[in-house]
């Protein structure tokens, strides 16, 4: 047998390829072990579905919740996972957090850009090996007129740069904010407040662009895409923008932050909800807050035809739709149209609010209130799909962590734009 015989042979031929098949099988089966959430080749949509049919109903019900850390719970001590300093403490997290936690408010109060970053990165990593299915966190910021933070830059307030009727101007500002608030580990903005400033004796005027709606939507829009980029995703130097309150809330009676906005539909819709519509239809804003007040005795926060009907079925809405803090609590408090903070989560569930912020005081309660059967698992699935459809834009699966070097010198950057150098 010569050289070119056995080499050519069925024996040696199955030698070579026998490994080559076998090598390729393995990676075939390697490939399908990916659970295809975590596969960033597949749509958001294949995401999400994934990952909701694997969750417990507890996992799901922690990611319709919020933590303010830095505030502390004063009513349950037991549920802070950080120390008086603000330092992270694992072992409180290991029972705190063991199903996840949706949101977490304003990890920069008490923080520098560094010691931020660095928060974000710890709990980010925590939760990621710590938990089951290792969701990240998504952490939100106050960014009016700048990340509402130590060190952060500041610029003019809503009502004045409103005053500018500079687009541009506006769409660079808060492109620059967003950038800052993103470099230290967070994907969120409480803002922009598309709110009609109609009541000299409401305490906010200063939030928003003013009174007129054809203004406040212009410069809605272009905050909006200054602090969300171009999209569909956002990217590490974005974040997701909050339209706020929605609605009817710039023009309350006796002017105080929770009272009622009585007006007819065709005054509503001709003015207070121009600024919301422009924002979901032409800015493709992520996200949307719920107000404080009621409309004809309905609290927004269980405003089903605000919510659902106006807001998604009407305009397309996909996004995030967020409780204002406390919000859904007060519907039992301040607007007493429940008797019970379970009645209130199933009411505002029910109306279309996704998460509560910023603390877990109601939601908590449908975990119990699915099993009973008095409130619908696939209300819960469908407040779940949103929440997870914001993380995964956000592209928190694939990279959660931030650079700690960058978060504080980024901040030089900023106030240099800010000052024009």
């Amino acid at each position: 047998m010569n050289h070119r015989t056995r080499f050519h042979s069925p024996f040696f031929a199955a030698v070579i390829v026998l490994p080559i098949l076998c090598s390729s099988a393995s990676l075939v089966a390697i490939a399908q072990d990916i659970p295809a959430y975590r596969d960033a080749k597949r749509s958001v949509e294949e995401r999400v579905a994934d990952l909701v049919a694997r969750m417990t109903l507890e996992e799901k019900i922690a990611q319709l919740e919020g933590t303010w850390q830095n505030r502390g719970n004063l009513k349950d001590q037991s549920q802070l996972f950080v120390d008086e300093k603000g330092g992270f403490v694992p072992e409180r997290a290991r029972v705190v957090l063991k199903n996840g936690l949706g949101q977490m408010s304003r990890p920069s109060e008490q923080r520098g850009p560094r010691a931020m970053a660095e928060f974000t990165n710890t709990l980010q990593k925590w939760v990621k090996e710590n938990t089951r299915l290792g969701i990240p966190v998504l952490f939100h910021e106050e960014c009016l007129h700048g990340h509402a933070a130590l060190k952060g830059t500041s610029y003019p307030q809503a009502i004045a740069l409103a005053s500018t009727w500079d687009e541009a101007l506006i769409h660079d500002v808060f492109s620059a904010v967003a950038g800052e608030v993103r470099a230290r580990g967070a994907q969120q903005c409480l803002a922009p407040v598309l709110d009609l400033a109609r009541d000299p004796r409401w305490g906010r005027t200063e939030e928003t662009y003013g009174e007129d709606p054809y203004l406040v939507s212009h410069m809605g829009l272009s905050a909006i895409r200054g602090f969300q980029g171009n999209g569909p995703g956002i990217d590490k130097s974005h974040v997701m923008a909050t339209a706020k309150h929605f609605a009817v809330h710039g023009q309350p009676e006796g002017g105080t932050n929770v009272a009622p906005g009585n007006y007819s539909e065709r005054v509503i819709r001709e003015y207070f909800l121009k600024p919301f519509e422009a924002a979901v239809k032409q800015g493709h804003v992520q996200t949307v807050m719920a107000s404080y007040n009621e409309i004809d005795g309905i609290p927004s926060h269980s405003n089903k035809h605000l919510l659902d009907d106006i807001l998604r079925h009407e305009w397309g809405f996909d996004g995030l739709l967020v409780s204002d803090y406390f919000g859904i609590t007060e519907l039992r408090t301040v607007h007493n149209v429940v008797g019970s903070n379970a009645a209130a989560a199933k009411l505002a569930l029910e109306s279309g609010v996704d998460i509560e912020l910023p603390f877990a005081e109601a939601y908590p309660s449908l975990i119990e209130q699915v099993n009973q059967g008095k409130v619908s698992e696939e209300l819960v699935d469908r407040a779940l799909a949103r929440v997870l459809r914001s993380k995964f834009l956000t592209g928190l699966f694939e990279d959660p962590y931030v650079d700690p070097d960058y978060a504080e010198n980024r901040r030089t950057s900023a106030t240099r734009v800010a000052s024009g150098a």
